[in-house]
């Protein structure tokens, strides 16, 4: 047994069977402790156990927990690669007891596996307790007969473990093995601990105390055991080797690194090779988790591991891009214990490629200009940092790039000098905000992100996350808490809640601490990457500095996330089926509906929105996975990635590729710019279904959409309709539209024999009973009241009149069901010299309390808001008559 997967395997199965759960690895980005920005030890994933905030099925657990240290407190960074334990990645095995067994216990489990499993010779094992933890001296006395002088008493903190000033703590005991006096080196407590014969492998820690205040320290009432040993360390001893870099896992990723590259691990290239191995390590689990390279927080983090390795790859010669050549290797040799890897092996390869091919870029280029920009420069000298700056802000030469560059030449950087310039270009940026016409109060941001820095963004791979609270404004300026029934807004240093852009809305959840508890109403970013929550306290208060939990309302997530990647394939779906001029013009991403404007010049027919519904599921039905790269913006744009309106680009873009294209192609159907969240297979978005299309400018039209369940309760809800209209109609609903249009038909027959029988009534006699014909003045005066006739109707009848009369004067008003009414003159043309019909038909529209009307001097029409006055109208058409 010397593999490393099978000594994983080992300690893991050994432990399950004395009693204890064997839990997941957690994941290096932690959920629980947003003071680390990755988890560095194993019993990150345990620590709400620890503090009692959390209880779990399990009291006793085990774990081969992976960590990484390389940024922060805990960075092992400029090591790796030169000594022989130093790594970004590693695996911490670990046994917990959460207020279950204690000293003894541990003890004991320790002891068995060392000795018994791993077979490890006793007389080369030696342990160090804290200098006054009796109970643990006498228990390895007793338990592991080890004589007085291997019990060794350390009196520094390195045998004393403290989460911080305030806390759990307790003593340690840590086991050393002897690797033998072939290798310089003393026991630990000696003058010569620091070198490397004696190696400790397993660290015990003794969580027994409280410490509630500097000299303050109380038992607990249950206390804990947190251990850890490294699996590189105690593989290196269980296969003989001096270096972690020499055991089996290690050998394999450096001999992939050899054959790709010729050079052999030796001499100067030995270094370069390890690096390689390790970062490669590190920067494949972080890509795994969906960290991404980027400029800020843990993207800046593993960039730098990647580009660190990347630059050894030149230093050996490699010509071309080599990182993603040696996945495979690490998916061989880790895969099976951590199938994530085995899931994201080609996002990992993608990304290592497309990040190495831009660092060689950003290297050539910016080494060029270093070279000219340090020409006269010698050893001792320094370079200015303006022009440290130029070559970070113009160029995108990083700053620690430039120190490494010039180290061999003995020339330093004016680091002060390019902080400068740094601050000045963001004095700049606010002067420019300012001076914008913006509101005022969004100048406060300005100072918060320049205290604080970006908020980091955890919301594409997490939607629960612990957090620390940066900074609360009220009212446009800062304050140090929010209290029971206040709102407020509040920044944190990291969150998994998106904030509205894209046309994405905001996030929706709750933000929640020991006594607290608050919705979160909206997301929005300032400046660009600072995320400001919309909060609104329910319980307790938010104070700066508190750690809360952030937790996504999870229906709410996945209805946006469906609708956003449905507004992706409806983009292309529309571009196949109407043409390449179609461009995204604005969108909306609600969870519960979307819609898409997009620019077209006229209304779609139906059966174009059925193929574009079409075409669009056709792609939800491969179910495929969405695929989403980091990538700088000219390739992305190069590669034929559609950009979507309302985005602002940086140096870098995320391209979200969906579906499978054309047969025999290997381009994806949908390949876009998007910084929004997505499903993780285009399956997950359900249904789409187009519920409305519109005009909403000259040459933009807009589709509205629904997905998934709200897709699914509208199709149930016209399916109901249907069947109710074919039990109403006693048809099946196969002939539903035969049979509607045939009752359209016969509607319209109907309304229109109505209408000529409202005609002939209404011209049939006077209103009460009287005939609607008499003389004044000499004239033939036609003069009737009418209801139920339609106002358009009114001409007809009095062109009839006029008819009937052969020469003389018609006036008929209709009246309304509200009451209203409109009146209509008409006069015969051997009389319009002498009567005109527009100034008749005003008379009666003064009478109904209208004002004015118009037309022609032979017809002319008005209203009036008095339908009751109906008389007094016509009567004022005779008045008008007889006074001619």
């Amino acid at each position: 047994m010397s593999g490393v997967n099978e000594i994983r395997k080992t300690f893991l199965d050994y432990f399950a069977g004395e009693g204890h759960a064997v839990v997941p690895s957690g994941p290096l980005v932690p959920r629980n402790d947003p003071t680390l920005m990755f988890t560095s030890a194993g019993m990150v994933q345990f620590k709400t156990l620890f503090t009692g905030l959390e209880k779990r099925a399990y009291t006793t657990a085990t774990t081969a927990q992976k960590c990484l240290r390389a940024g922060g407190k805990h960075n092992d960074l400029d090591n790796v690669g030169y000594t022989a334990r130093h790594h970004t990645f590693f695996e911490m095995l670990g046994n917990f007891s959460f207020g279950d067994y204690f000293k003894d216990r541990a003890i004991e489990l320790a002891w068995t596996l060392v000795t018994k499993h791993f077979d490890l010779p006793k007389d080369r094992l030696l342990v160090t307790v804290y200098i006054d933890d009796d109970e643990a001296h006498g228990l390895w006395k007793k338990i592991a007969g080890l004589p007085d002088d291997r019990i060794i008493r350390i009196a520094s903190s390195d045998n004393f473990w403290a989460a911080g000033d305030t806390g759990p703590c307790g003593p340690c005991s840590e086991i050393f093995f002897d690797q033998g006096d072939k290798l310089f080196g003393g026991p630990p407590g000696s003058p010569d601990e620091d070198g490397d014969r004696f190696l400790e492998f397993w660290n015990l820690v003794f969580m027994q105390y409280d410490q509630i205040a500097p000299g303050d320290r109380r038992d607990l009432p249950r206390p804990s055991i947190d251990t850890g040993m490294g699996l590189e360390r105690i593989s290196a001893i269980l296969q003989g080797a001096s270096s972690n870099y020499d055991i089996d896992l290690f050998r394999a990723l450096i001999a992939a690194a050899v054959e790709a590259t010729g050079v052999p691990a030796e001499g100067e290239a030995r270094a370069s090779h390890r690096v390689i191995a390790d970062h490669l390590r590190a920067s494949s689990f972080l890509v795994a988790e969906g960290v991404l390279p980027g400029n800020e927080g843990r993207g800046y983090v593993l960039r730098r591991i990647m580009r660190r390795a990347m630059r050894h790859a030149q230093l050996l010669g490699a010509r071309d891009p080599l990182m993603h050549r040696l996945v495979p290797a690490l998916v061989r040799e880790m895969g099976g214990a951590y199938p994530e890897l085995v899931r994201a092996e080609s996002l990992i390869e993608e990304t290592l490629e497309l990040e190495e091919t831009r660092f060689r870029q950003t290297l050539a280029r910016g080494l060029g200009l270093l070279d000219e920009a340090s020409a006269g420069l010698g050893d001792g000298d320094s370079l200015p940092g303006e022009t440290a700056f130029k070559l970070y802000d113009t160029y995108g030469f990083p700053l620690d790039l430039t120190q490494d560059a010039l180290r061999p030449r003995g020339v330093a950087v004016d680091v002060d000098g390019f902080n400068a310039a740094m601050a000045r270009q963001k004095a700049e940026a606010r002067a420019a905000w300012s001076g914008s016409g913006e509101a005022a109060t969004e100048t406060v941001w300005f100072s918060v992100r320049d205290r604080v820095g970006p908020t980091e963004f955890l919301g594409y791979a997490e939607e629960e996350a612990q957090a620390a609270v940066v900074a609360i404004v009220k009212d446009g300026a800062e304050v140090e808490r929010l209290s029971t029934g206040e709102s407020g807004l509040v920044v944190v240093n990291q969150t998994p809640f998106y904030g509205e852009s894209g046309g994405q809305v905001g996030d929706h959840g709750a933000m929640r601490g020991p006594g607290v508890s608050a919705a979160v109403t909206d997301v929005q970013k300032k400046l660009g990457d600072l995320f400001v929550h919309s909060v609104e306290v329910r319980e307790g208060a938010i104070s700066i500095g508190d750690e809360v939990a952030l937790i996504v309302d999870h229906a709410r997530r996945s209805g946006v996330r469906g609708n956003h990647s449905a507004t992706h394939l409806l983009h292309e779906a529309l571009r196949l089926t109407l043409g390449d001029h179609i461009a995204q013009k604005g969108s909306l991403v609600a969870p519960d509906r979307l819609r898409f404007d997009f620019s077209h010049p006229k209304p779609i027919s139906d059966a174009d929105l059925a193929e574009v519904e079409r075409v669009a599921n056709a792609v939800v039905w491969q179910n495929d996975p969405v695929v989403t790269r980091v990538m700088p913006v000219a390739d992305a744009m190069e590669s034929g990635a559609r950009a979507l309106f309302g985005e602002k680009y940086g140096d870098e873009v995320r391209v979200v590729s969906m579906g499978r294209g054309e047969p025999g192609s290997n381009k994806a159907f949908s390949v876009e710019l998007c910084g929004g969240t997505h499903v993780r297979s285009t399956g997950e978005i359900g249904p789409i279904t187009i519920v409305g299309e519109s005009g909403v400018a000259s040459g933009v039209r807009r589709v509205e959409a629904l997905t998934g369940e709200a897709a699914r309760l509208h199709l149930e809800t016209q399916n109901a309709r249907v069947a109710d209209i074919a039990a109403l109609l006693k048809a099946p609903e196969g002939e539903l539209v035969s049979r509607v249009e045939t009752l359209i038909e016969e509607r319209k027959r109907l309304e229109r024999e109505l209408a000529e029988a409202r005609k002939k009534l209404a011209m049939g006699g006077g209103a009460s009973g009287q005939d609607a014909t008499r003389e004044v003045g000499g004239v033939k005066l036609f003069a009737r009241t009418v209801e139920g006739v339609e106002m358009k109707d009114l001409k007809g009848l009095v062109d009839e009149a006029k008819r009937s009369l052969g020469s003389g004067v018609a006036a008929i008003v209709g009246v309304t069901a509200e009451g209203k009414a409109g009146v209509v003159v008409g006069v015969t043309s051997d009389l319009t010299e002498k009567f005109n019909a527009v100034e008749l038909v005003r008379a009666a529209s003064a009478a109904l309390g209208g004002a004015g009307g118009g037309g022609r001097p032979d017809m002319a029409q008005a209203g009036g808001p008095d339908g009751a006055k109906a008389a007094e109208a016509l009567d004022a058409v005779a008045a008008r008559l007889a006074a001619a």
